[in-house]
Parts: C-alpha cells; structure tokens; sequence
C-alpha cells in the first residue's frame, strides 16, 4: 500500500476499530449495570453509566430528568440520536467500512453488515432490562466474531497496524471506566467493603470485562477491591488491562515507524512511553490512596493526548469521534 493511498484511509481504520471496540465495552458495561441495580440504589446505579460516559447533558435533552433503568438502556442501547449508544457505534463502524471496502476484507465486511442490520431491527420494545442480558451477550459475541475475523483476514500492512492501535486506545479507556463504575458510584459505604453484596459485584465487574477466570487464575482465594482494580489496570498479562493496552500500543506503534520509515508519531510514542513508566511504577495501593478516580481520569486523557497526536501527524488534524467518549 502506497503511503499516498494510507493516508486516505488512516483515520477512518482507526476509527473503524474504535467504535467496534467501544460498542463491545458498552454492552459489558450496561450488562454489569443491570446486576449492580437489583437493589434499592437502582436509580443511582444507572445514573453512574451516564457520568462515567460524560452524557448528563446529552441524556437530559433526551429524556430529562428520568433517570430509570428503561430510560438509559434506551438511551445507550438503539438511540440513534445518542452518538455514544451501540447502534450509533455499529453505524458509525459500518459507514467507515463502507470507505474502507477496497482494503479490508470480504469477510469483514459482511459480518459487519449482518451484525447492523440486526441492531437496526431492534426496537424501544427490545431495549428493557428484562431483555438486556441476552442482548449484551449477543452484541459482545458479535464483536468477538468482528476482531477474530479481522485478525485472521486483514492484511498486515500500515492499515493493520493503525487498526490495532485504536482498538488497544479505546480498550484501555473503556477499562478506567468499568473500573470507575464499581469503585466510585456503586458502593454505599465503607461498611460495605467486603460484604457478600460488595464481593459479588466485584465478580460481576471482572465478569464485564472478561477477566474472572484469568483474575482467579491469578488470585485463586480471596477478592477484594484492590486486588480487582490492581489486576484490571496494572496486570502484564491479561489482555484487557489498561497496562497491557499501552505496553502493546507503544510496541506496535514503534514498530509501524520503524517498519514502514514513517516520521510521525513521535509525539504519541512519547506519551505512551509515559504511560508505560506510570503504570509500571506505581501499586495500586499508591493510585488508590492518592485518588482512583483521578488516576482513572488522568489515564483517559493521556490516551485522548496519544489520538490528537496521531491525528495530527497521520489523518490530517481533525478528529472523527464527535462523541466526545475518548
């Protein structure tokens, strides 16, 4: 591939990945959600999706104050109007790969479109709690089947590369946020910590985020908070770490410069390199005690920093994600 044809097309293969990647997330994050809510703090619960996504305003014009468990899966479920809701994402995944038909594969086109038309079909009556367990598992698998049929179809060029980097990008986010949504909106008090109640959340969070069969391998006895949030952003091995995320996106985009001679992305190596000391620096005892929250937020915008960088010195300086969630 041309560097000329690459730059066309850069942009929208980042983005490509990243909404697939954020509509799978979504679905762990709405499907996790649903079992925190079954107590008398339903209300509360569901208004922490809405913070942690940074949509009070957007939901509000929408549907103004009611906040109930039926409003916001609507909401993030099949709201079109809603840039942030998974069939919002799937169309947005789907108009790029429209763009992108002269390079990606066949199969990845048709699963895709399959995987749309399907959410197109759903309707106000489909998106009710009763209903979203299945339909999260159906929309995560669909994902799952989209990145192993890219991964064993798309070919290896800078495409692949910059494919790879916006799925890792918003996996890292997406992970601060499931971890956001447990550790700072979800429990009540301190007398809560270590309660059947708090323990079994923590389990259905590790569940959202496909970790609990590798946390256990990990920590066969035993869960508490931090060894959770430590495992999800600060393990080397499991795929879906922030840790992991940034390790390999610092690998693969140094690779890609050296690889292919290109000259930018100099300023985003930089920054996930800083990331990298971050996160290999710190316990998680030291980012609890000095601010979860924080270090969450700080991490989301460091990975915001690395996508203007990479938009700057490959897709033209202007971003494509209108959402606003990276």
């Amino acid at each position: 591939m041309s560097m000329i044809l690459l730059a066309r097309y850069a942009e929208c293969i980042f983005w490509f990945a990243r909404y697939v990647e954020r509509a799978e997330n979504l679905a762990r994050i709405l499907d996790v959600q649903e079992t925190f809510s079954r107590d008398n703090r339903g209300q509360q619960n569901w208004l922490s999706v809405i913070q942690i996504n940074a949509d009070e305003e957007r939901f509000k014009e929408a549907y103004g104050e009611e906040i109930s468990a039926e409003t916001v899966i609507r909401f993030y479920l099949t709201d079109m109007k809603n840039p942030s809701s998974i069939q919002s994402s799937i169309r947005a995944a789907r108009e790029n790969a429209r763009t992108l038909r002269p390079l990606i594969s066949t199969e990845m086109w048709s699963q895709l479109n399959i995987f749309y038309n399907r959410l197109r079909e759903l309707t106000e009556a489909d998106a009710t709690p009763h209903r979203l367990p299945q339909l999260c598992v159906w929309i995560k698998e669909a994902c799952q089947a989209h990145t192993g049929i890219t991964e064993g179809t798309f070919y290896r060029d800078q495409g692949w590369y910059f494919y790879q980097l916006g799925r890792l990008i918003e996996r890292a986010d997406q992970t601060t946020r499931i971890v956001d949504i447990k550790y700072h909106h979800l429990l009540p008090s301190v007398a809560d910590v270590g309660s059947p109640v708090d323990v079994a959340q923590w389990n259905a969070l590790l569940r959202s985020a496909a970790g609990y069969h590798a946390y256990r391998r990990k920590h066969p006895s035993g869960m508490k908070a931090e060894t959770v949030a430590g495992f999800l952003l600060l393990d080397d091995f499991f795929p879906r770490s922030v840790r992991s995320c940034v390790q390999e996106a610092d690998r693969l985009l140094l690779e890609m410069r050296t690889r292919f001679n290109l000259r930018g992305g100099g300023a985003a190596l930089e920054t996930l390199d800083e990331l990298r000391a971050v996160l290999g620096g710190k316990s998680i005892r030291d980012i609890v005690r000095a601010g979860l929250h924080e270090f969450n937020d700080m991490i989301q915008m460091q990975l915001g920093g690395v996508t203007n960088d990479l938009a700057h010195d490959f897709f033209g300086g202007a971003l494509q994600d209108l959402a606003g969630a990276a």
